[in-house]
């Protein structure tokens, strides 16, 4: 800072001078003492210079609404909401998010360092701070094809790079608690270029947990109960409490929100899906539901706001106060949290649920080929689907509503008229086949999935933590056949087949999620994968197919080469067969495509 610009801002504090904005009769939630204060805000150039009774040379009278710090959601795959960096900055800038920061773990098992560094380039000029932890298992598992590997001596040059915090989530704690020297390199050079290591333990106990916290490990956000966040907590790490789309952990772990608990806990996502970005919102949605379970407002924003500024060493950020950066959000009153207006920098940058001023989205399709085009995988046949094994029992991986973990059920192999053998539709169990798609291997993997209610029809996805495998699921080989070679034909997607009855209706979730605001805008809700009709093969309320525990957890300290799994499946617990709609390459696109194929009609994204 220039010495004149220090002098403005110092007479700018003290009142000699007009601040160059002022926030007028504002209720400011104080996240150091938990507190509302009611005064007015000083802001010259980018920062805050007082709290207090100030004039300035442009005025804003808010009325007695409360604002609150920028947010900053400390632990997402930008990737899972199917949208580039521009995009999604449009999707949370007006939800109050300043600042995430990011693991490009899905991509960069995709395509590598050229993932990685597409994230990079596309989140580099906008508004919305987007940081980045480099990911530490690419392959998430060795016992999965993933399309890349990377190396300690691949990511080290990273860390150069101010964007970079750290080493994102160590999934293999296995390994890092046998001393595996790949892992501990990739460690020390995190350490020795000082930033962080951030954790993924789920169920990490005792002794195991010792040695994973004495590697260097920060953190965790896998916590599903209160006991396992308590003993995480008492040995020294930050938990991070995650409500997502798809892991919703909050209410499990509604203890930590209040002192001395929550100054070590932040509130994050991991992944959101775009239809939830849109309809519920960011991080503002999960403060939202943590005062609605009964937590403290302030308490609530400082998990969002100063916690992880702190974790992550953002200096001068994460609250109002003079000195601190002006990334302010303001709310009409604290039990909606509505967000009305968000300022980065001193600058109003969204208002009423708009980004003033969108960033453009520039691919360079050249230098990030692979990532445009990354699927290599023959055309699907029936043979590729059939069941070679024989028996008469059959294993389950089951789903369970709002957690990561899977369980294993062992049942009497099942047969149904019309259905693939092994499918039960009333007890919610189908057919699932996974297809090396990365390096043309020809590797074929068939299991059944419980808790997922898919009556009829298929679908399927290339969007498959963690290797991006194509994943199809459904109740008949030929529909799964179809849906399979609808996203290969699209290199990359997810599609769905419905046999078509002449009555009812299919749900019909509009085209390219990088454009799913405006057709929401233009086309109603019936543009989007969140209303689902109750047709031909949707039942019970929607959910989405897109979902990261449909993946074999890696490096669980119990074992490497099985499944976490416990012993309370509940065959009753359903979910819908209502689907979102993306591409795990993140580029821009056309509308989807309709095709015919006999009785069963397509629609296909990619």
């Amino acid at each position: 800072m220039q010495s004149d610009e220090l002098k403005r801002r110092i007479s700018a504090g003290r009142g000699d001078a007009l601040a160059d904005l002022v926030l007028k009769n504002a209720r400011i939630v104080n996240v150091f003492t938990d507190e509302i204060d009611t005064a007015d805000i000083a802001i010259s150039g980018n920062s805050i210079v007082g709290v207090g009774a100030y004039h300035g040379r442009k005025e804003v009278d808010l009325h007695g609404k409360y604002v609150c710090p920028g947010l900053i959601d400390g632990h997402i795959h930008i990737e899972s909401s199917m949208l580039c960096g521009p995009a999604f900055e449009q999707a949370v800038l007006p939800h109050g998010t300043t600042a995430v920061v990011t693991d490009p773990h899905e991509i960069s098992n995709v395509a590598g360092l050229e993932g990685l560094d597409f994230m990079l380039e596309t989140t580099k000029n906008l508004t919305l701070s987007v940081y980045f932890m480099l990911p530490s298992c690419v392959p998430a598992t060795d016992l999965d094809e993933s399309g890349a590997v990377l190396n300690a001596e691949q990511l080290r040059p990273y860390y150069g790079d101010p964007r970079v915090l750290g080493l994102a989530e160590l999934m293999n704690a296995y390994g890092t608690v046998r001393c595996d020297p790949k892992i501990l390199q990739k460690i020390r050079d995190c350490t020795e270029a000082g930033k962080i290591v951030d954790g993924h333990a789920p169920l990490l106990s005792d002794k195991d947990l010792n040695a994973y916290i004495a590697a260097g490990v920060q953190s965790d956000h896998e916590c599903s109960n209160i006991e396992e966040a308590m003993e995480k907590l008492r040995r020294g790490q930050y938990i991070m409490i995650r409500e997502g789309t798809a892991a919703k952990n909050m209410e499990a772990l509604m203890p930590l929100f209040r002192e001395p608990y929550c100054s070590r806990c932040m509130l994050v996502t991991d992944d959101k899906h775009p239809g939830d970005l849109l309809d519920s919102g960011h991080i503002d949605s999960n403060i939202r539901k943590a005062i609605r379970l009964g937590a403290d407002p302030a308490v609530a924003v400082k998990m969002a706001t100063l916690v992880p500024a702190q974790y992550f060493g953002f200096k001068q950020r994460g609250a109002v106060a003079s000195g601190y950066r002006a990334d302010l959000v303001v709310v009409p009153d604290l039990e909606s949290f509505t967000v009305e207006q968000v300022y980065k920098n001193g600058t109003l940058v969204a208002e009423h649920g708009k980004t003033l001023k969108p960033a453009p989205l520039d691919i360079d399709r050249v230098r990030f080929s692979h990532v445009m085009d990354s699927f290599d995988l023959d055309e699907i046949t029936l043979q590729d689907l059939e069941l070679r094994e024989s028996g008469e029992q059959e294993r389950v991986i089951c789903l369970n509503r709002g957690e990561l973990l899977t369980e294993e059920k062992i049942i009497p192999f099942q047969r149904h008229p019309g259905k693939a053998p092994g499918v039960d539709p009333e007890h919610n169990i189908v057919k699932l086949a996974v297809f090396e798609r990365h390096h043309h291997s020809g590797h074929v993997g068939i299991g059944f999935l419980g808790n997922f209610s898919l009556k009829c029809g298929a679908v399927a996805s290339s969007i498959a933590h963690d290797s991006h495998n194509l994943i199809v699921a459904g109740d008949n080989d030929t529909d799964m056949m179809l849906a399979g070679n609808t996203v290969r034909k699209n290199k990359g997607g997810l599609a769905f087949v419905a046999r078509w009855t002449g009555r009812g209706r299919t749900c019909a979730p509009g085209g390219r999620i990088d454009e799913h605001r405006k057709r929401r805008e233009r086309c109603g809700e019936n543009a989007g994968a969140e209303r689902c009709p109750q047709g031909t093969w949707c039942s019970g309320r929607h959910r989405h197919f897109y979902d990261p525990r449909l993946r074999q957890p890696s490096g669980h300290p119990k074992t490497q080469t099985e499944y976490i799994r416990h012993h309370r499946c509940s065959a009753a617990e359903s979910r819908s067969g209502c689907f979102l709609i993306g591409d795990n390459k993140n580029t821009a696109g056309d509308r989807p495509e309709w095709s015919v194929s006999g009785n069963r009609t397509v629609r296909s994204y990619s």
